[in-house]
């Protein structure tokens, strides 16, 4: 159905003459006259005050198929960095009708779930920013620092807090529930080495390997982590370099190895190989991920004109290779960028 069919359908359904819809319009009756019969189109700028008068919202006035309002609001969300109010409360309303419909449950789910993570992180950064501000004016004081620590994920030092037995559990209950499920076992993993649960993580990850379509060079990659979480460094680095001088070219095993040596704070290592992953990625558009490894890396050391000169290179992977011009992550790499260039006339901690 075109605009100007659905106008006149909602125009009757609200028992409107063209006149009184004009008139509440504020414009002449002879424009909707013209809508309604395809001789023109509203201006973008009406279509918010025809969808309140109708009672329903932008996108049931071009009578939108259901994946159709799903894709928009997805890529509103990735535009845009904080929603309208009256913009989050529709897309919430709509997705949770979705919920029960069959065909778009799973991904109803996921986007409303998005909805509120992005919500979510948008006040979290306004919080930041207002704890920032408290603690600077009483740096000795507690106060705001358990907001911040929420707000922005810093480190906790009570380990009845800062421990993942919860995400471990909920894996755990989901490997248990379908074993022949390869990524669950990964969630698992990471959770129970970020506590050092080095034997329990052991355990599963001989499960993982058991599996079809286990890969071995991730296998080989955890196996590297729990020889660390027992605090065998040796052992770590010997599996790590093993697996390197074995896929030299494998952009998977690459990746790993720099992630290694980045926890470890071995940065040149971890930049070389970052380096080598990121020249290996088979696909395009390629991944940022490696860049801002190596960014993190420049500015942690104190190289801040490095760390900019990092953020131009992605800056320019997301607007020639994904081809963004507005999206939120493109925002953020230019707003990363000026602020490391703000702090660029310090003098380098180290040089890499």
């Amino acid at each position: 159905m075109d605009l100007g069919k659905k106008i006149k359908q909602l125009r009757f359904k609200a028992g409107l003459t063209q006149e009184q819809l004009a008139d509440k319009l504020g414009i002449g009756p002879q424009s909707v006259s013209k809508w309604e019969n395809a001789v023109a189109m509203p201006d973008i700028t009406t279509l918010p005050l025809l969808a309140e008068v109708f009672g329903v919202s932008i996108d049931d006035l071009f009578d939108l198929t259901a994946e159709q309002r799903l894709n928009r609001i997805e890529n509103r969300m990735d535009i845009e960095e904080e929603l309208p109010q009256d913009v989050f409360m529709e897309y919430e309303e709509y997705l949770k009708t979705q919920l029960t419909a069959g065909d778009n449950k799973k991904r109803a789910a996921e986007l409303i779930a998005y909805l509120y993570w992005h919500r979510m992180e948008s006040y979290a950064k306004k919080a930041a920013r207002c704890a920032r501000d408290a603690v600077r004016q009483a740096p000795n004081e507690k106060g705001c620092q358990w907001i911040l620590q929420k707000a922005e994920g810093h480190a906790a030092w009570d380990w009845n807090i800062s421990n993942h037995s919860k995400a471990v559990e909920f894996y755990r209950e989901l490997v248990d529930t379908d074993p022949a499920g390869r990524l669950p076992y990964l969630y698992l993993l990471d959770n129970l080495l970020a506590d050092n649960r080095a034997d329990e993580a052991q355990q599963y990850l001989d499960r993982l390997s058991a599996l079809k379509d286990a890969d071995p060079v991730i296998v080989e990659v955890y196996r590297a982590h729990i020889a660390l979480a027992r605090f065998d460094a040796a052992t770590a680095d010997n599996i790590i370099e093993q697996l390197v001088r074995a896929k030299p070219d494998d952009f998977v095993c690459l990746f790993e190895a720099a992630q290694y040596y980045a926890k470890k704070c071995d940065y040149e290592k971890a930049i070389a190989y970052y380096e080598k992953a990121f020249s290996a990625q088979p696909r395009r558009p390629r991944f940022q991920d490696e860049l801002m490894g190596i960014a993190d890396i420049y500015e942690l050391t104190g190289n801040y004109k490095k760390a900019a000169e990092t953020y131009d290179r992605i800056i320019d992977l997301l607007a020639n290779e994904w081809g963004f011009s507005e999206e939120t992550e493109l925002k953020h790499a230019q707003s990363e960028k000026a602020r490391l260039l703000a702090k660029a006339g310090g003098k380098p901690r180290t040089e890499l």
